[in-house]
């Protein structure tokens, strides 16, 4: 699936701390969890990310 397929799946997102240190993105769909763990920085490179990205899909909105 690329970046523009539309799709109809649903999942939750969480995003918190763990008690090693780590940034932790925790997706839940059905039938199906993904925890993916991050050190700070690369969290804050993501952050940085999202910012840019959604200043984009505004910029595209008009």
């Amino acid at each position: 699936m690329g970046i523009n397929k539309q799709s109809d799946i649903a999942a939750n997102l969480q995003i918190g701390p763990t008690d090693q240190g780590m940034v932790r993105l925790f997706i839940e769909g059905e039938n199906i969890e993904i925890p993916l763990d991050f050190d700070p920085d690369e969290a804050e490179e993501i952050a940085e990310e999202l910012r840019a990205a959604a200043m984009r899909a505004r910029a595209i909105k008009g």
